[in-house]
Order: C-alpha cells, then sequence, then structure tokens
C-alpha cells in the first residue's frame, strides 16, 4: 500500500471519529470530511486524547450533495471509507429528507472515485438494509449478507433503513456498470454502542444513555444485534485493506441482546441508577412514543426477533468483535464520564 493516503467521510460523528483514531494509529495519512468547519477544533481535540499521530489528520469542507467538491478531495487518495450519512434521532417528516442525500452522497462519491482510478470504496450501510421490509411470518429469524430489507414495504421499514437500503444498493449497481476497475466493499452493522467520545454521539447510545437516565419507567419487550463502535472500526478497515473483501457485504454484529438483558447488565454494574425493572406491554410501547418521538422508529420491532449472522465477516476478514456486555459497559461508563447521565 505505498498510498496510505484515505478519505473518511463523516469525522466528526461517533463510528467516523473512532474510524479515524485507527486509521491514524496504523500510520494511515487521514483527510476527514465534516459539513461545518466549525467543528474541526473540537474533533481534533477529541482524537488528539486517542493518537499519537494528530499531525497525519487533516479535514475538508464537503457536503454530500456537492458533486464538485468530492471531485477534488478524492483526487489525492486511494481509499474511501464513506460513513458520513443523515441519521435522525426522530422520525423525520418527509423521508426523502434522509434517501436523497443518502443516495446522491453515496453516488457522487463513487463517480469520483471511478473517475480518478481509486482503489476500493468502503461504504457504511446498515443491518436495516437487511433485515426489514418483511411479511409477518418471516421476521423472526436470522439475516444475513444475501438478504436484503423490501423497501416498498413501508410498514415494516423505517425512513433511515430504506435510505441505508436504497444508498447500498444504488452502490452496488453503479459498481455493476463501472469499467474503471473501482471495488467496492459493504459494511452493515447492527445498534452501535462503545464508548462515547464527546457529547455528538451515536443515535444507538440512546439505548444505554435512557435505561440510566431515569428517563425510561420500564423496558420494551424489544432486541437487537448490537456492536462496539471499536468493532465496527476495526471492521471498516479489515474491508479496506483484504484483497478478499473486495466486491462483499459484511454483517457488522457482535450478537443479539434484549433491552431486558441490557438493563440487567447496566443494573449489575450501577446498582445506584435507577435502571427500570418492568417490562412495557407493547400497547404501552406504541402509545409513550407519542410522548418520546425516539422511540418511533423502533416500534416495527415490538414482537419480532431479528437476529443477523456475523459468520462471513469472522471467516473471511479474521474479525473479532468485542463482546457485546463489553460494548454496553463502555457505552455507560463514557456517558457517566461526559455527564450525559
Amino acid at each position: 500500500m505505498e498510498n496510505k493516503k484515505v478519505l473518511l467521510t463523516g469525522v466528526t460523528g461517533f463510528l467516523g471519529s473512532h474510524t479515524a483514531i485507527q486509521l491514524l494509529n496504523k500510520g494511515y495519512e487521514v483527510i476527514g470530511t465534516l459539513r461545518d468547519l466549525n467543528r474541526v477544533k473540537e474533533i481534533k481535540q477529541v482524537i488528539t486524547k486517542n493518537t499519537t499521530n494528530i499531525d497525519k489528520l487533516t479535514f475538508a469542507q464537503a457536503d454530500l450533495m456537492d458533486e464538485e467538491v468530492w471531485n477534488d478531495i478524492i483526487s489525492e487518495v486511494q481509499n474511501v471509507i464513506h460513513i458520513a450519512s443523515p441519521f435522525p434521532r426522530e422520525l423525520p417528516k418527509h423521508e426523502d429528507d434522509l434517501i436523497i442525500p443518502a443516495k446522491t452522497g453515496t453516488l457522487n462519491i463513487l463517480k469520483a472515485a471511478a473517475r480518478h482510478g481509486l482503489r476500493r470504496v468502503v461504504i457504511t450501510s446498515s443491518s436495516g438494509a437487511i433485515a426489514y421490509g418483511k411479511e409477518k411470518s418471516n421476521r423472526i429469524g436470522i439475516f444475513d449478507e444475501n438478504d436484503w430489507t423490501d423497501v416498498t414495504n413501508t410498514k415494516d421499514s423505517t425512513p433511515y433503513f430504506r435510505s441505508k437500503t436504497i444508498a447500498e444498493k444504488a452502490a452496488w449497481d453503479f459498481i455493476k456498470n463501472d469499467t474503471s476497475g473501482l471495488e467496492l466493499t459493504t459494511i452493515c452493522p447492527g445498534a452501535i454502542l462503545g464508548p462515547i467520545l464527546e457529547k455528538d454521539f451515536g443515535t444507538s447510545a440512546n439505548i444505554i444513555i435512557k435505561a440510566m437516565d431515569g428517563s425510561s419507567p420500564a423496558i420494551p419487550k424489544i432486541g437487537f444485534d448490537m456492536v462496539d463502535v471499536r468493532s465496527v472500526a476495526d471492521l471498516h478497515i479489515r474491508a479496506m485493506e483484504a484483497p478478499e473483501a473486495a466486491g462483499e457485504r459484511f454483517v457488522g454484529s457482535s450478537g443479539y441482546m434484549t433491552f431486558r438483558d441490557v438493563a440487567s447488565i447496566l443494573r449489575s454494574h450501577y446498582p445506584n441508577k435507577k435502571v427500570p425493572k418492568i417490562s412495557l406491554p407493547d400497547f404501552a410501547v406504541r402509545l409513550f412514543s407519542n410522548i418520546d418521538k425516539t422511540i418511533k422508529p423502533i416500534l416495527i420491532d415490538l414482537g419480532t426477533e431479528r437476529k443477523v449472522s456475523n459468520n462471513k465477516a469472522i471467516k473471511l476478514l479474521d474479525w473479532k468483535p468485542i463482546p457485546v456486555k463489553e460494548a454496553i459497559l463502555a457505552c455507560a461508563e463514557s456517558a457517566i464520564k461526559l455527564s450525559l447521565i
């Protein structure tokens, strides 16, 4: 790998900052993109605490919708890790506010990468692009990289999951018709937990924060595949480096856990926190979601048990994800340190 320069989109995000740290620690030069240059000072301080190679990090302002800017930035790198994607804490009023930038941004980056003869683009998709849009009888089970969310089934998918599915499918369609030799790999993580580095944290960390800050009276009967942010960052880098990752999708999960399991882990480690014990009946969760809008996106997981298999990443890329319990406790500990709880 003579060119050790990587373009990393969404460097200020939860996964983006962790990926930047690991790339820098491996000796890569990183160009991190962000929408607002006012965030540079803050994110630089956060990353500096976790690497001695901060001098290898530069920043570029870029909007997903701006085709021109990607042409300029991409010209000096060999590989791109594209993480940036709109991810709201509540359901958006118009789903196109998510879908259009997710799809257009992905295609803008791939077009520029193909034009400049890059080696590989690794894109962050989501397990939400795999396990949803199913008929009632098919919602419980173990899904893998061969499965796709059906975006026409809006009852069993959210605008965010549809945006990730549409963007990822558009990327694979682009590669199918591309003649430049550009390689594509996609990563489909579950709910991302693990150590929060600053106050701008990933949406999934709310699972832990809401269980500990006294705002949840009871636990919804819901579970997800969960994963540590450090493991997802590691998986992206493996996917960028490994020749055999070209043209592949990879699930990023450490395992499935219910909110009840999460609460019991938190209770045993933080006996003084008001972690809920009672399960909330499904109808009550639906009612409660009218008050707490952040619950709306998870309603489609009531009464289901969708799991995803991480076998492929483990076998093909020798990936060793951090156990879910560790991801949960690291998330809680960091949230307390940052006074989010």
